[in-house]
């Protein structure tokens, strides 16, 4: 047999006011948690806003010279260029001419120092390792801390991960969404690799 406490609460059960009851309180705490919910975004939301308009993005990038890998009598390089490769020294060379530590062999004649061939007055070069070199120089630090500082927090994904002048350069040259137009087509199919501050002018249409 069950015991009378059970049977009473299966006889509850099965009043519709009970149900009611228990249906209505169901609905009440839902009500209540999604309201406590959209105002815990929107007060997000405000003070992500306040502190986009009050505080600058604190960029990581340095651009202080002879870092860890250089002491070290290794580099770092744009690694992906077929043809030609360019070093965080800023020197750019063939891909045959890259020594062992990832430097570029700078005896050799053809071995360019801060090269910006094929690149344009306005920062937009045809070739990526040209774009990096040119961006590479000592000069251009105004420049890119300029671009950081106007930079969309569109952009705050990309260039928050990069810690040095080098890192930088890499990743303003790639092609992005500032090169194309329409999503599809290039501003200057030619010179497609910038690290000017603006993108390329647009093609008429």
């Amino acid at each position: 047999m069950l015991p009378c406490g059970a049977v009473l609460w299966r006889r509850l059960l099965r009043k519709r006011w009970v149900l009611g009851v228990v249906f209505g309180l169901s609905l009440v705490y839902f009500i209540t948690s999604t309201f406590k919910q959209e105002e815990r975004m929107v007060r997000d939301r405000n003070l992500l806003q306040v502190q986009e308009h009050e505080q600058p993005i604190m960029w990581k990038v340095k651009f202080s010279s002879g870092n860890s890998s250089q002491l070290s009598n290794q580099c770092r390089n744009s690694v992906q260029g077929k043809l030609l490769i360019t070093d965080e020294l800023g020197y750019v060379c063939e891909r045959k001419d890259l020594l062992v530590n990832g430097c570029c062999n700078v005896n050799v004649p053809s071995t360019r120092l801060y090269s910006c061939e094929s690149c344009l007055p306005n920062g937009c070069c045809s070739i990526y390792e040209y774009c990096v070199s040119c961006c590479l120089q000592p000069s251009k630090q105004h420049l890119l801390e300029r671009f950081l500082n106007r930079a969309a927090i569109a952009f705050q994904n990309l260039f928050m991960a990069v810690e040095d002048h080098f890192e930088l350069c890499l990743a303003k040259c790639r092609t992005s969404s500032q090169s194309v137009q329409h999503e599809n087509t290039y501003r200057d199919p030619i010179a497609k690799y910038c690290y000017g501050e603006y993108p390329p002018e647009l093609l008429p249409v």
